[in-house]
């Protein structure tokens, strides 16, 4: 025997009608829970019957010893159970081993609750009725309506007609979920799509939709506005006009191209003026270099604004062997044309505008180039930046004014530059050629461009300065910067000459004596040929460039071409 009073090595079923002896047991977790029968819980959500869930009661016991009443009743239980056994037929057997339907085999499994936590009086079986129909029914669970399996139909009568309702795809797939949805229709059906409602478009008039319209263009209303303008516009001509003008200007704004016009248009229609107005008092040839040079840097600085005329500029010429700079301001540099521009009113008989800034009267004033400057920059420290011009401009319009009236007469007139004369006709040539030297000097300096004069008036200028070029190599040879004369010769002669060919814009052939200002350049006499651009050549007499950069071609002698190109430079000047 074992210590719990059973025999050893024995099963308990192997012995059937032997009363067992309990033995004495620590506690109630020791029972046998697979012997003890457990209710059956109703599905989830439903209440269950008072049948269906016996009532436990703590059993008491009698003589104050725990658990002794709950193994008698235990006892009791399996002497009921193996009795029916006993009685159990062959036919009833087949019939409990007989496969279950299918609904009613599944929905226990689908609807399995967990089970509530063990504990000492739960693990206590309930008494056991004495009626075998009563044990039965405890023993079997009940199946819920819903979940049973259908009975099965009877067999149709004649003459009767039986209407079946088709089951829905997901009844037909799963009968347990069907059986458990309310609606078994929708159980599983997705939900049906929001669609945002757009707002009404606010209710607003004509005169507020049209001041809408640059704003629509732009794409700055809000998405009411917008909705409010569209619709507008399927129903007004006139705003869909306006609207399509709008939007077109918004793409213009958008461009890939640049929105600045061309460099060259301004002088292309001031050239285009100058050469087609027709002037009010007939201009001659001579004066018309300097009416247009003047008339194109008016307009270059007509415009201008503050930090233009303030803009520094850099002027630079040639003294004997080396370059020499001064800065000023734009201002300063209009200042520095009327200074000099002086000098050919007083031979016009007009005022001189550096005594009317000195206030000197008819006393005195400077007649070099480089001392009526200075005092003009002294008197009027620091220079009003648009107030020179104005008084420039006038100045300019008086003396080709003047010239023209008075014709051919004056052409000749001397005029003295200190150092130097030169006829009135080549005067005014010289400061055309000044004003577009000084004009190209302001357009770098506020970055725009300055074209050349046109070919018929540089050629001019080309021209004024081969003519001047044997006085300034004289001038060098005295002063001991130039090689001397080799051949004298008398006046009107020929002589040694340098061929100076000017090629390009303006230019010509001219033939530069060496030997004496009086002597006649001659190809026949020529030692040298030096070849350059015109607006070089320019450049070079302006003092913008080194002589020894500037000639594009030499050929001949090299001292002569080197004498020719140094006096070039030395005609320029502040």
């Amino acid at each position: 025997m074992s210590g719990d009073g059973r025999e050893g090595g024995r099963r308990d079923d192997e012995v059937r009608d032997a009363r067992r002896i309990p033995g004495p047991r620590g506690a109630v977790d020791d029972l046998d829970l697979e012997s003890v029968p457990r209710p059956v819980l109703p599905p989830r959500g439903e209440q269950a019957p008072e049948e269906t869930v016996p009532k436990q009661e703590p059993p008491v016991p009698e003589d104050g010893a725990p658990g002794q009443e709950a193994l008698k009743e235990k006892e009791k239980e399996e002497e009921a159970r193996e009795a029916r056994e006993a009685e159990e037929t062959p036919e009833a057997r087949e019939a409990e081993e007989a496969p279950e339907a299918p609904g009613a085999s599944a929905a226990p499994e689908a609807q399995e609750v967990p089970e509530a936590p063990e504990t000492p009086e739960a693990l206590e079986a309930p008494e056991a009725p004495e009626d075998p129909e009563a044990q039965e029914a405890l023993e079997t669970p009940e199946v819920p309506e819903a979940q049973q399996a259908p009975e099965e139909q009877a067999p149709e009568e004649e003459g009767e007609y039986v209407v079946y309702e088709p089951l829905s795809e997901t009844a037909a797939a799963d009968p347990a979920a069907s059986a458990t949805s309310p609606h078994p229709e929708t159980a599983d059906a997705p939900p049906a799509p929001v669609t945002p409602v757009t707002p009404p478009a606010p209710a607003l008039s004509h005169q507020v939709l049209k001041a809408l319209l640059g704003a629509w263009a732009l794409s700055a209303c809000s998405a009411g506005e917008t909705a409010a303008v569209e619709e507008h516009l399927t129903s007004c001509a006139p705003c869909a006009d306006e609207a399509l003008r709008l939007r077109d200007a918004v793409g213009l704004l958008h461009t890939d191209g640049s929105l600045d016009l061309d460099p060259g248009l301004r002088a292309r229609v001031l050239d285009g003026c100058l050469g087609r107005r027709p002037a009010r008092i007939p201009v001659p040839e001579w004066v018309t270099p300097y009416d247009a040079e003047t008339a194109r840097l008016d307009a270059l600085v007509r415009d201008f604004g503050a930090a233009e005329w303030h803009a520094p500029v850099r002027l630079q010429w040639f003294e004997e062997e080396r370059a020499v700079t001064r800065r000023t301001t734009v201002a300063g540099v209009i200042g520095h044309l009327m200074a000099v521009d002086g000098l050919l009113s007083a031979v016009l008989g007009l005022e001189d505008p550096l005594a009317a800034a000195e206030g000197r009267g008819g006393s005195e004033v400077p007649l070099t180039p480089v001392r009526r400057t200075e005092a003009y920059w002294a008197a009027t420290h620091p220079p009003a930046p648009r107030a020179v011009r104005e008084p420039w401009r006038d100045l300019t319009h008086r003396l080709i004014s003047t010239a023209s009236i008075a014709g051919r007469n004056v052409a000749e007139r001397s005029v003295s530059y200190g150092d130097f004369a030169l006829p009135l006709q080549d005067a005014l040539l010289d400061r055309a050629f000044e004003c577009w030297v000084h004009g190209t000097d302001i357009a770098e300096a506020v970055d725009y461009p300055y074209g050349p004069p046109s070919a018929a008036h540089l050629h001019r200028m080309v021209d004024l300065a081969a003519r001047m070029l044997p006085a300034a190599l004289a001038g060098r040879r005295r002063a001991g910067l130039a090689g001397p004369a080799r051949e004298l010769v008398a006046p009107g002669e020929p002589g040694r000459s340098v061929h100076l060919e000017v090629e390009g814009h303006g230019g010509g052939d001219w033939y530069i004596a060496l030997d004496s200002p009086a002597a006649v350049g001659s190809p026949d006499r020529a030692v040298a040929q030096v070849a350059l651009d015109g607006v070089e050549f320019c450049r070079l007499v302006a003092g913008h460039i080194s002589p020894v950069e500037a000639a594009a071609g030499q050929e001949g002698d090299r001292e002569a071409i080197r004498d020719v190109l140094f006096a070039s430079a030395s005609l320029s000047r502040l």
